[in-house]
C-alpha cells in the first residue's frame, strides 16, 4: 500500500509558497526507496504544483526517519525482470527530476544517513544541508553518520545518476574513486568535500534549510548539478585522467567510469542510460548476485 507523502506550506513565509516534501513509509523504521515511494514523491510533487499555482517559493525536502534515506529496495530491484528493472530507473529518474527542474530554490535537509538512491535524489536539490552527527547517550562519543554511493560494494552500480552527480558537486576525481570502490565517508567529511554546504545543529536543520530554499533560484535547469554540466566538463575530464589508472580492475569500477564518460561525452541522459544498462548487466553477474546475497544474509542476521 502507498503511503502518502506528507508536505506542508509554511505560513510565516507571507506570500510565498514555500513547502517542506517529509519522506515518510508506513511500517519502516527508516526511509527505503521503492516503486510505491516514487509514486507517493510523483503524487505528492503533483499536489504541491496544483495547490501552489505557479507561486511555489521554495522546496525543502526532508525525512521523518531516523535517517534521511537508507538507500533503494535491494529485494526489490533483484525481483525486477531486466525490462522491469529498466522501467523502474527511468521512473525513478522521472521524479528525480521534477524536484531539479523546479523553478524555486531546493534544499535537501539531511538528518541522518543518505545512501545510494537516497543521496542521488538530495543531489537533485540545489543545495544540500546536513545536521550535525550526535552522540548515542549524553557524553558518549560522536560516530558520523555515512553519506555516499555503496553500490560499488556490492558489485553494481548506482541508477539514478549518482556517478555524475557526486564529481558535479566536489573534486571530481575523489567523486569518482569513492563511487568506484563504494567507500562511504561520515557526513563530515563530505562536508569538508564541499558535497555538504553546511552542517546546523539538529534542531535547526528545518529552519536553516527554509532560510535556504526561500532565497530566488539563480538560474533555471533542466538537469541537477553534475559533471554533466557545460561548467563543469572540463573538471570532470581533468579529474577522471587523474584517477582512472588507480581504480581497481573490478566491473563496477568499470562502468563507474564508462558512465561517467558517456555523460562528459553525451550528457546527462546518457549518463543515465549507461547507468540504467550497467546496473541491469551487474546485478545478473555472478559477482553481483553473490555480493547482494551476501548483503541479504548479513542483515538477516542482526
Amino acid at each position: 500500500m502507498t503511503t502518502p507523502q506528507r508536505w506542508e506550506r509554511d505560513e510565516t513565509m507571507e506570500d510565498r509558497c514555500v513547502v517542506t516534501l517529509t519522506l515518510e513509509q508506513a511500517g519502516r523504521p527508516v526511509v527505503v526507496l521503492d516503486s510505491e515511494l516514487l509514486k507517493s514523491i510523483d503524487a505528492a510533487l503533483d499536489e504541491i504544483e496544483r495547490e501552489c499555482r505557479g507561486n511555489l517559493g521554495g522546496f525543502v525536502l526532508a525525512s521523518a526517519s531516523k535517517v534521511f534515506i537508507a538507500g533503494a529496495n535491494l529485494r526489490e530491484i533483484m525481483d525486477l525482470s531486466d525490462a522491469e528493472l529498466d522501467d523502474y530507473l527511468q521512473f525513478g529518474s522521472r521524479v528525480y527530476g521534477r524536484i531539479a527542474r523546479l523553478g524555486c530554490t531546493t534544499v535537501a535537509a539531511i538528518n541522518g544517513a543518505a545512501l545510494g538512491g537516497g543521496l542521488e535524489i538530495a543531489m537533485h536539490c540545489d543545495h544540500l544541508i546536513a545536521a550535525k552527527a550526535q552522540p548515542k547517550e549524553p557524553g558518549g562519543a560522536v560516530r558520523d553518520y555515512p553519506v555516499g554511493l555503496p553500490e560499488a560494494g556490492l558489485s553494481i552500480c548506482p541508477g539514478w545518476g549518482g556517478t555524475v552527480l557526486l564529481p558535479g558537486r566536489m573534486g571530481a576525481a575523489e567523486a569518482i574513486r569513492l563511487t568506484a570502490t563504494g567507500e562511504t565517508p561520515g557526513v563530515s567529511a563530505m562536508a569538508g568535500h564541499g558535497l555538504i554546504e553546511q552542517m546546523c545543529e539538529p534542531g535547526a536543520l528545518l529552519g536553516r534549510a527554509k532560510e535556504l530554499a526561500i532565497a530566488p533560484k539563480k538560474d533555471a535547469r533542466t538537469e541537477p548539478v553534475a559533471l554533466t554540466n557545460a561548467d563543469r566538463r572540463e573538471a570532470g575530464r581533468a579529474g577522471l585522467a587523474s584517477v582512472r589508472g588507480t581504480l581497481a580492475n573490478t566491473g563496477s569500477a568499470r562502468a563507474v567510469v564508462e558512465c561517467v564518460e558517456a555523460g562528459l561525452r553525451d550528457g546527462w541522459e546518457a549518463a543515465l542510460a549507461c547507468e540504467r544498462a550497467s546496473l541491469i548487466r551487474l546485478r545478473n553477474s555472478a559477482e553481483g548476485r553473490a555480493a547482494i546475497e551476501a548483503f541479504f544474509a548479513k542483515t538477516a542476521a542482526r
